[in-house]
C-alpha cells in the first residue's frame, strides 16, 4: 500500500500563489506517475496537472498551463504543485494520486489511470 498525505492549502486571494505538496510513504517503488487533480462542488474530479516517473514529462489542464507547475522529488518521495496567478474558479479541493501502470514515460491524465489517493486539501481564492 501507498500512503498519500497533501499540505499547502488555504486561502489566498485572486492572483495570489499557494504550494501544495504530497509526501508518499509504504511501498514507494510501486509508484510511477504521479498527479495532481481537484474536485469543486457540484463538479467532476478533474486532472490538473501529471507527471512522469523521472519527472522529464508533464501535462497541464488547458485551464491552469501557465499559472501551475508540477514537480517531484523522488529521492524525498514528494510531489508538489506550485500555482501563482490564482483565479477564484481555482477553488476546490486538491488531490495528489498516484498511478502503479509500470510505464516511466507518461504524465496520466485520466482518473483510470491512478489508484492511489490522498485525502484532499482545500484551495479557495477569493475574488
Amino acid at each position: 500500500q501507498v500512503q498519500l498525505v497533501e499540505s499547502g492549502g488555504g486561502l489566498v486571494q485572486s492572483g495570489g500563489s499557494l504550494r501544495l505538496s504530497c509526501s508518499s510513504s509504504g511501498r514507494t517503488s510501486s509508484t510511477y506517475g504521479m498527479g495532481w487533480f481537484r474536485q469543486a462542488p457540484g463538479k467532476e474530479r478533474e486532472c490538473v496537472a501529471g507527471i512522469n516517473w523521472t519527472g522529464g514529462n508533464t501535462y497541464y489542464a488547458d485551464s491552469v498551463k501557465g499559472r501551475f507547475t508540477i514537480s517531484r522529488d523522488s529521492a524525498r518521495n514528494t510531489l508538489s504543485l506550485q500555482m501563482n496567478s490564482l483565479k477564484p474558479e481555482d477553488t476546490a479541493v486538491y488531490y495528489c494520486a498516484a498511478s502503479d501502470k509500470a510505464d516511466y514515460f507518461t504524465a496520466h491524465r485520466t482518473l483510470e489511470d491512478y489508484v492511489y489517493w490522498g485525502q484532499g486539501t482545500q484551495v479557495t481564492v477569493s475574488s
